[in-house]
């Protein structure tokens, strides 16, 4: 699986004001440590960034180029700051994201052309987020027959179906999961991508990493090919690494029906089996579900 790090983010206290000042040391640091970790990808999202928003990518850009040989993705909503950020990045970038609101279509997909980058497109249309599997569908053989048009082929895809918080509602969390078994069938060659800490957005931060790792083994059931995640959390490289097999055997297995007696598994165990639950939609999401 393609990990991307997620943590050189403009929201972060830190960074976002190494970007703001252009503090390059803070963004080197983070860089190098998001590096060791094993991440195939760095996203370096800089927000709408409306004001000098082409000066900062190419500043950002080039700095952490200065000390890591990953690639790149480009998380911004400013069209001329996505294309400052293509022109300084030597290797392969990934545009992230293009949604099917026609003033990204009209100037990100030529730009991921001329370019030759690949693109994250992100399931949201001009009515906004889908309500359903099926509405996610549709999205995808749209955004995939728009960028076939100008020559952007499937294999250069990357559909993001739009990760929600379970805390919000349970049922896009479970229409996540359905569209991830329908993709290779809707748009062969194309690779799937999510925003997985979106699902535990508004949870205490300690519980957090329990629900990414989870709604991520549920995902390894559809072979999702990659996946923007915090870099430091240990787990859930080794989760995405293939390196806990018989979590990822007892997640699956529950998916298909298997109802465990929840005090006979290991502690560990259970923390995956409660939150498969949530995620399922078995169990009502509190923030004391581990407990319950």
């Amino acid at each position: 699986m393609i990990l991307i790090g997620e943590n050189i983010n403009i929201m972060s206290k830190t960074i976002g004001a190494a970007l703001r000042e252009r503090l390059p040391d803070p963004i080197r640091e983070l860089a190098r440590a998001e590096t060791r970790t094993g991440m195939d990808y760095l996203d370096l999202n800089i927000g709408p960034a409306r004001k000098d928003g082409d000066e900062l990518m190419k500043w950002l850009v080039d700095i952490v180029q200065e000390v890591t040989d990953k690639k790149l993705s480009l998380d911004t909503t400013n069209p001329l700051a996505t294309e400052a950020g293509l022109k300084a990045c030597k290797n392969r970038a990934l545009i992230n994201s293009v949604s099917l609101q026609p003033e990204r279509l009209e100037k990100v997909l030529p730009m991921a052309k001329e370019y030759d980058a690949e693109i994250i497109g992100l399931l949201w249309g001009t009515d906004g987020m889908p309500r359903d599997a099926n509405e996610r569908c549709m999205l995808a053989v749209d955004i995939v027959y728009k960028a076939n048009e100008i020559g952007i082929p499937n294999e250069d895809i990357w559909i993001d179906p739009i990760v929600t918080p379970v805390s919000v509602d349970i049922n896009q969390v479970k229409a996540c999961i359905e569209f991830m078994s329908m993709l290779g069938d809707i748009a062969p060659g194309c690779k799937s991508v999510v925003g997985l800490s979106n699902v535990s957005n508004g949870t205490p931060a300690n519980l957090r990493p329990y629900l990414n790792r989870t709604y991520l083994a549920m995902l390894m059931k559809y072979g999702i090919y990659a996946a923007i995640v915090d870099a430091f959390d240990a787990e859930l490289i080794r989760l995405a690494r293939g390196e806990m097999p018989e979590i990822l055997d007892l997640v699956h297995r529950m998916m298909d029906g298997y109802n465990p007696d929840i005090s006979t598994l290991s502690p560990k165990e259970q923390e995956y089996a409660k939150s498969v639950k949530v995620l399922s939609g078995d169990s009502l999401y509190s923030h004391s579900w581990l407990e319950i």
